[in-house]
């Protein structure tokens, strides 16, 4: 298959055109810069200009392909709203190209939007009248589907790791050496699915290959990591006490993440697992930050 790829040269996206490219398909590359499309490039792949923010571009790349994979997007906290609402336009433009022709569209969503608490699964679905403003992708897909279009969902869980993270865990670190001290939240057993960004990659690549209409799968290769540990092991590597916080504490050391770093969010990827026969292969979430250098 001929893919077009967004997000094609970020951490996650990497990895899926390095996936795509291993199993034989060729690659079309969204790229906004000179830098990217040289990477894109370097890797092998075809290269397309636009952005995500540039309808037409999205449209005009889908229509060159015989499926797409939609992992872009952009990672300013500081304008959430705005960007969750980019994302919802650009996943229908993507859509829209597509309508009418069986083409798969599979579509980037977190874990972290369903059942904080107790265990997910792809059969759940989030709180579209929730708080979180993500989950205008997953009903931007909802109603792709329901227009007909072979599109499905991947969620990811709140750490995808690895060399060259610059994610959720690259985040706390940089906390950790701010405040002196690497934190949790109350006794630190809030629980985090995770995954090796090539494990994640794998998902993308057999989700586009079944071509599914409106499936949902999870790329998680751990159910959940405690928080504690997760804040142990920062704290063994930069040699600094690792204390508990609550309340104004909590908020005081972690700020805007103090949501993310209090989320319980323990996901089974079981159906995904058994429906594209995923096995992931690579490092856990706790051995990736002990040796993927993390704290060079």
């Amino acid at each position: 298959m001929r893919v077009f790829v967004t997000g094609a040269t970020g951490f996650v996206g990497s990895a899926v055109v390095q996936e795509l490219l291993r199993a034989g398909h060729q690659v079309l590359g969204l790229a906004r810069s000179d830098a990217s499309a040289q990477a894109l490039t370097d890797a092998g792949a075809g290269v397309h200009r636009g952005s995500i923010e540039d309808l037409e571009s999205l449209a005009s790349g889908a229509a060159q392909a015989d499926g797409v994979i939609h992992t872009a997007f952009i990672h300013d906290f500081s304008k959430f709203l705005e960007n969750c609402e980019k994302d919802r336009l650009a996943i229908g433009a993507l859509g829209a190209a597509l309508k009418g022709t069986h083409k798969p569209l599979i579509v980037t969503s977190g874990t972290a939007l369903v059942n904080n608490g107790r265990l997910a699964t792809e059969n759940d679905l989030p709180d579209p009248y929730g708080q979180n403003p993500r989950v205008a992708s997953d009903l931007a897909v909802a109603k792709l589907a329901e227009q007909g279009v072979r599109v499905s969902l991947v969620r990811l869980p709140p750490s995808v790791h690895g060399a060259g993270d610059h994610g959720f865990v690259p985040l706390l670190i940089a906390l950790a050496r701010e405040k002196g001290e690497s934190a949790y939240p109350g006794d630190g057993e809030n629980r985090w699915p995770a995954v090796n960004r090539f494990d994640a990659a794998q998902v993308f690549v057999l989700a586009l290959e079944k071509s599914a209409q409106n499936a949902i799968y999870h790329a998680n290769a751990e159910e959940g990591v405690p928080f504690r540990e997760i804040a142990t092991l920062i704290g063994k590597h930069l040699n600094l006490p690792v204390v508990s916080k609550n309340g104004p504490d909590l908020a005081a050391h972690f700020g805007w993440f103090t949501h993310f770093a209090s989320l319980n969010n323990p996901t089974s990827s079981q159906i995904t697992r058994d429906i594209l026969g995923w096995k992931p292969v690579h490092q856990d979430l706790l051995t990736d930050i002990d040796t993927a250098g993390y704290f060079k």
